[in-house]
């Protein structure tokens, strides 16, 4: 773990005072993920993910939010 390079790409603030903090962590062995964490008050959950599956969850919350835009028009 003394290798690993963590850099913060964002910090999302989320609806019920939640916070989503997206990092990019590469490791020592050339390994790099995206790390979500989910702040809800004391609790944290962390999620590492590969970058297709980053790229599917990303495309299907995009699919989502361009549904629910319309919907609520």
């Amino acid at each position: 773990m003394s290798g690993d390079i963590k850099t913060r790409i964002s910090i999302i603030e989320a609806p019920y005072r939640r916070e989503i903090w997206l990092d990019d962590v590469a490791f020592e062995s050339g390994m790099r993920l995206l790390r979500v964490t989910i702040k809800e008050g004391p609790r944290f959950t962390q999620l590492d993910l590969d970058a297709a599956t980053a790229e599917q969850w990303g495309r299907t919350m995009m699919d989502w939010a361009r549904r629910a835009k319309e919907g609520a028009k």
